[in-house]
């Protein structure tokens, strides 16, 4: 993304003053950029806690206590540093609390392959009860039939 700035002297301003907003605009330019990257990085938190919070409340019952509570806890933290402007602070909580989303992640893909596999041993014991049998048929047209 590439935001630019074109500043004519159709408003009254003398060439001086486009000059000196010109050098203001480049010496924040890094100010800029580094507050683009903390709010970036306070969104990109937000939205992991939400979800996070979002899949615990859904799957919740498929993982333990102690890592519902490290979760919890690692998402409380990430809240708490989103309230500064520690970048690095809230890129390691971010990191934290996706390590600790990782187990529930877990647990959510191991519930589901043991769901899958139960489903399958109950579609063999129903196929094995059933008496199919295999035919071949021909098919009369009703020309044929009268004669």
């Amino acid at each position: 993304k590439e935001q630019q700035i074109t500043i004519q002297a159709d408003g009254g301003l003398t060439d001086e003053d486009i000059k000196n907003m010109m050098a203001d605009a480049e010496a924040n330019a890094g100010e800029d950029k580094a507050r683009r990257e903390l709010v970036e990085a306070k969104n990109q938190a937000e939205a992991l806690v939400h979800q996070t919070e979002k899949q615990v409340e859904e799957h919740g019952d498929k993982v333990s206590d102690e890592v519902k509570a490290e979760i919890k806890t690692a998402s409380d933290e990430l809240k708490e540093a989103r309230e500064g402007d520690n970048i690095a602070d809230i890129q390691a909580k971010h990191q934290a609390l996706m390590t600790a989303a990782m187990k529930l992640g877990e647990a959510i893909y191991a519930s589901q392959q043991d769901e899958a596999a139960t489903a399958d041993a109950a579609a063999d014991a129903a196929a094995d009860g059933d008496d199919v049998v295999d035919a071949d048929f021909e098919e009369v047209d009703g020309d044929q039939k009268s004669a």
